[in-house]
């Protein structure tokens, strides 16, 4: 080892102040500690310059930072080895050489860090803030080295020291930050944010055991808390000093000054942890700052603890504490209910604090709150953070004292919302009755801007067609089964069927008495006027009741539709609240962009057009191929002639025209034999599977959901296991190309048919791969705990990727732009990106497959009327299922709800029965065209080609210039 010198002359962590903007407008202010020499900051803009350090010198220390040597950084880590405590001094292992490597490049990049905040406060610049439920950003050392351009130096650094840097950096957990591709899409933003220069930040929860690890075992999926934090994070900086009240319950009462005041109820802390994010080729370093919660050391029931009561004696601590535990806390209980609306609140509140108190500290002596939007965007990555619109509305009246109208139109021209998703149950709707006693004051706020959106409705489509006016209200009102208010309801009265008068009823009597007058005189006159003069009083008699009775009840009835079923929830459409809340909504793909406008928000479209904008997803190529495809970014750099491509994806359509070349053939199938054989290995170290790098690697790694399909992918394996063992050993060997079809993903804890789809694929495998009859012919491989690190092995390493969802579910993906990128065939249907990432690459170049979204609703219907024949060879697979083919499990539930016309969890609702002839039909192109090593070549290559488009970098530039109108901010 080399022996211990001084780390490089860069920055320790320091206290700032803080400034939190309190439920009831306190302001909390902690002193800072006198620095010596250089300081990190904290990053919230709010903090002075402190330190003898000029900016030149700052300047200096970060350009010798790309050009310093090996040899300086193994003293740098070695170093930190020594006098960073974590580990006992005699301790040696990769994972002492992991944290004392990354925290010799948190080192490297903190005086950027610095620099950029520095700046964006010196100008004032309007930042945007992406506030999202997940990040999920994947380990960070080989990530921030390659930004920083020093991989070649820190792995020579690590080679001095006895140390390889994969070995290195394998060591490194993911952050359980997230789970799908809502945080990984949040993550690659952040990545294009920091790298184009523009000024933003990430606000998200800090979740200690994350959602969960997922352990396969014979029972199919378990789940465990993760570990990420056990041995700390070095990527974070702690801001002991940067926290802010958050509320919850309570009372709202009114004060002598006319504002509403927030009192009581419960009251935690919640304490910023912040996390670089540095880009590529570029000083600026954009911050993830994340929130955990606590409360304060007082709130520690010492008495209750002397007592022998130690559970209530750390309840206020356990409750606040708790908030950040699990990403997605099962909601099946009241109590999961209320924790997950927590969490919503937290990051929101927490946020909003932040960015408000940053607003503040730049605009100094001439704060303007009507400057708030032109110096704010907050982006809302999907429901989850869409208390943001009360939240902001709430401290800009209650605590700064703004009026209504001022407040809204604020909050209206800062806020925007990414909808993520056409499924009902993940347009998010709470329960009115759990927020009202846990956020009272938002529930004043969210009635009023209900009441005020009733008013646009009708304003614009009059009260001539009640029918059409009632149900445009019932759509697009935040409030749902809740009474009108009375200010509406008077407008949807329905008038009784009036009830004759007195006078009427006995004019009325006379005519229908007599046939005429002179018949009455008739009747007199023969004796008959006792019986007239009889049925007249009796007919008195009752038109009297009838006065009596429109006395009684003179009020016209209140048509049914103002007042709530009781027999219903009560409950707040989180997505209506988004759209009528912030100036902009945008899909993240075309066709999903198209379904949201002509069906999930149609009325609000109607009513605003111009809030509506597509944006199509996109990832960075920094991660997912410069990094984790290496090899290959090599091969595509030589022959476009640079490595531009990596900031500006459009020039990988300079290998169109070498995609019949021979030479970069060659090397592009060695690169991707040697990919395989690194998934080779990861099979047999996370499975024990041994697979051959021959066969075809066919992959669908994602969230494990009904819609997108795993259960096709496994039945269409088992159609072809079954086809294989009818055949003999020559017949197999020519009909069939050999595959390894690999699964990963996670799913959730209480989604029961997706876990009954998990020990399905687990069960066929354990059947399929120990066939002797079968061989390497197809294996089957579900790898466990699938997060980003294992993508970024698989991807590289994939032939096929199945993008099967039922057209006009999948709102974008972002993994079918991964694999297309790194020269991956698609296999999919016209859904979500798939329809762009089809058009981009050449139909030629995609497999494509199923029923079109168009057509979906029909045949539904035609399913629900009993008209859908099923294909005989899907009954046949389903039939070899039955008959216990693998193992003893029982599938009755999951083959059956493939079957019948109706019901929960029947009648087949995403279209497996459906699209399962072309889905098999297609695979049997697949096998023909692997057959083909130059053609299947050429295809992967234009696929690269084809990729430049779903750079998440264009996404960014998309964004900043239509959403959030903001400019990249180059750094002196």
């Amino acid at each position: 080892m080399v022996t211990a010198s001084p780390p490089l002359p860069l920055a320790t962590a320091s206290r700032p102040l803080a400034v939190g903007v309190g439920a009831g407008g306190a302001v909390g202010v902690a002193p800072s500690r006198r620095q010596r020499g250089f300081v990190v900051r904290s990053v919230a803009s709010d903090r002075e310059v402190r330190g003898s350090a000029s900016a030149s010198t700052e300047e200096e220390i970060s350009s010798v930072l790309t050009s310093i040597g090996s040899s300086a950084i193994a003293s740098n880590i070695t170093h930190h080895a020594e006098f960073t405590p974590l580990f006992s001094p005699d301790h040696s292992s990769p994972l002492k050489a992991y944290h004392a490597t990354a925290k010799s490049v948190f080192d490297a990049l903190i005086m950027n860090w610095n620099a950029t905040y520095d700046y964006y406060n010196e100008v004032n610049v309007k930042q945007a803030y992406y506030l999202s439920m997940e990040f999920l950003q994947g380990r960070a050392l080989t990530n921030a080295i390659g930004n920083l351009e020093l991989t070649g130096q820190y792995a020579e650094a690590l080679k001095q020291l006895g140390q390889n840097l994969e070995d290195v950096a394998s060591q490194e957990p993911d952050p359980a930050l997230g789970n799908g591709g809502l945080g990984r899409l949040a993550s690659c933003f952040l990545d294009s944010l920091a790298t184009l220069n523009y000024p933003a930040w990430g606000y998200g929860l800090r979740y200690r055991y994350g959602l969960f690890k997922q352990i396969i075992t014979k029972d199919g999926q378990e789940e465990v808390a993760e570990n990420w934090l056990e041995m700390g994070n070095p990527w974070e900086i702690v801001r002991n000093d940067v926290s802010y009240p958050v509320k919850f319950y309570g009372k709202v009462v009114e004060g002598t000054d006319g504002r509403k005041h927030w009192i009581g109820g419960e009251n935690i802390k919640a304490v910023a942890h912040d996390v670089p994010i540095p880009g590529y080729k570029t000083k600026t370093t954009n911050n993830l700052r994340l929130w955990s919660t606590t409360v304060p050391s007082q709130n520690f029931d010492l008495g209750a603890f002397n007592a022998g009561d130690h559970t209530k004696a750390n309840e206020a601590h356990l409750n606040a504490e708790k908030i950040c535990h699990v990403l997605y806390p099962g909601d099946e209980s009241s109590e999961g209910k209320v924790l997950r609306l927590k969490q919503q609140y937290t990051l929101c509140s927490a946020s909003l604090q932040d960015i408000i108190s940053r607003f503040e500290t730049r605009a100094g002596d001439s704060l303007n709150w009507e400057d708030f939007p032109s110096k704010v965007a907050v982006q809302m990555n999907d429901t989850h953070p869409t208390l943001c619109i009360p939240e902001l509305m709430r401290i800009l009246m209650d605590v700064k004292g703004l009026s209504w109208n001022q407040a809204w139109s604020i909050t209206e021209r800062t806020v925007a919302y990414t909808n993520h998703t056409v499924l009902p149950e993940a347009l998010e709707k709470w329960s009115l009755d759990i927020m009202q006693k846990l956020l009272p004051r938002h529930v004043e706020i969210i009635e009023r801007i209900d009441e005020e959106l009733m008013n646009c409705i009708i304003s614009k489509y009059g009260m001539a067609d009640i029918s059409l006016l009632k149900q445009k209200v019932q759509e697009m009102r935040i409030l749902d089964n809740v009474d009108l208010p009375a200010s509406i309801a008077k407008l949807f009265i329905k008038p009784k069927e009036k009830k004759e008068s007195p006078a009427e009823s006995e004019g009325n009597l006379l005519v229908k008495s007599l046939d005429s007058i002179a018949e009455v005189e008739e009747k007199i006159e023969s004796g008959e006027e006792d019986i007239i003069l009889s049925k007249t009083m009796e007919k008195k008699a009752e038109s009297e009741d009838v006065a009596d009775s429109e006395k009684e009840d003179s009020e016209d009835e209140l048509d049914p539709f103002v007042k709530y079923d009781p027999k219903l929830s009560r409950v707040v459409r989180m997505a209506n609240l988004s759209v009528v809340g912030g100036h902009s909504v945008n899909g993240v793909a075309e066709i999903h962009s198209e379904i949201v406008k002509q069906d999930v928000f149609n009325s609000f479209y109607e009513m605003w057009p111009t809030k509506f904008q597509n944006k199509t997803n996109g990832v960075t190529p920094r991660r997912w191929i410069r990094f984790c495809n290496p090899e290959l970014s090599t091969i595509i750099s030589k022959w476009i002639g640079s490595d531009d491509w990596i900031l500006n994806t459009d020039k990988l359509a300079g290998l169109k025209k070498f995609a019949d070349n021979e030479d970069l053939q060659s090397e592009w199938r060695t690169a991707k034999r040697n990919n395989k054989m690194k998934v080779v290995s990861l099979i047999r170290d996370k499975t024990g599977y041994v697979v051959s790098p021959d066969a075809m690697f066919d992959v669908q790694i994602k969230r494990i959901h009904e819609y997108k399909r795993q259960l096709l992918n496994i039945l269409g394996i088992v159609y072809r296991y079954k086809k294989m063992k009818e055949m003999s050993a020559e017949e197999r060997i020519k009909s069939f190309v050999p595959r390894v079809c690999i699964f990963g993903g996670k799913a959730f804890a209480t989604y029961v048919q997706a876990k009954r789809i998990v020990k399905f694929i687990t069960d066929v495998a354990a059947t399929v791969n120990y066939d002797p009859d079968i061989g390497d012919l197809l294996k089957v491989v579900f790898v466990p705990d699938y997060n980003v690190s294992v993508a970024e092995t698989l991807i590289p390493g994939s032939e096929l990727s199945q993008h099967i969802s039922t057209a006009g579910m999948e709102a974008s993906g972002t993994s079918n732009m991964k694999f297309a990128m790194n020269g991956c065939i698609l296999i999919g249907t016209l859904d979500g990106a798939n329809v762009e990432i089809r058009e981009e690459v050449g139909e030629e170049n995609f497999f494509l497959f199923g029923a079109h979204a168009p057509e979906i609703t029909g045949l539904r219907q035609e399913r629900a009327e009993g008209k859908f024949v099923p294909d005989p060879r899907f009954e046949e697979v389903k039939e070899y299922v039955r008959r216990g083919i693998f193992g003893a499990s029982n599938y009755d539930e999951l083959m059956g709800s493939l079957e019948g016309n109706e019901g929960y969890g029947r009648a087949d609702y995403f279209l497996v029965g459906k699209d399962f002839p072309s889905y098999i039909e297609c695979q049997e192109k697949v096998d023909e065209a692997y057959r083909d090593q130059k053609l299947w070549t050429r295809m992967s290559i234009l696929n690269t080609a084809g990729s430049p488009k779903f750079s998440s970098d264009r996404t960014i530039h998309e964004y900043a210039k239509d959403i959030w109108d903001i400019s990249p901010v180059i750094l002196p």
